[in-house]
Order: structure tokens, then sequence, then C-alpha cells
């Protein structure tokens, strides 16, 4: 094996890991993202979140990491569509915010 091979055969490895995380990372936005509008009160609109940005970061114990930024829509009455930006860093929910709605009773 040449290392020309050795080295096409690591950058396909590094591509198939890299679509595994992101998909996994895609089901822990789309899981978290339910459960805060859930906790809100609000309807989660379309099941989907969508991925926005993507940075390498490093955490608090100094490890590189992917910061990885979504969007979803909610609504508080089914008829208005409203933001949310949810931020995970690594595996973990770094930071979620929402556009202001009106909160019903």
């Amino acid at each position: 094996m040449d290392a020309l091979s050795l080295l096409l055969l690591l950058l396909l490895a590094a591509l198939a890991w890299f679509w595994f995380n992101s998909l996994h990372a895609l089901e822990i936005a789309r899981n978290a993202g339910e459960k805060i509008c859930s906790n809100a009160n609000v309807q989660f609109l379309d099941d989907t979140v969508a991925n926005i940005g993507l940075a390498l970061v490093r955490d608090k114990s100094g490890r590189r990491v992917l910061r990885r930024t979504y969007r979803f829509e909610f609504s508080e009455t089914g008829n208005t569509r409203l933001e949310g930006r949810l931020i995970l860093l690594g595996n973990k929910v770094e930071s979620v915010t929402m556009e202001p709605y009106q909160i019903l009773p």
C-alpha cells in the first residue's frame, strides 16, 4: 500500500466519522429542541432542526471540540413561526435562545 492510498483511506475514514458524528449531534439537537419547547409550552414545528454553523473551539477542559449551531422553529399559538437557536459544544447543549413570544394562559 503506497502513501497516497493510505492518505485517501484516512481521509475517507475522517469523512465517515464526521458524517456519523454530525448525525448523532443532529439527533441530540432535535431531542433538545423538542424538550425545550415542551418545557416552555410551545409547539416545536416541523420536527426538524437545521445546522447553520460549525466551528472548532476549546471546551472548559481545553480539548478541541466542534461547536455546532442549529436553528429550529416554534409557535406559541400555531399561527406564527418563531425562531430558536441551539448551540451544541461537542455533544452537550451549551445554550438555547428563542425569539420573544407571548405566554398564553
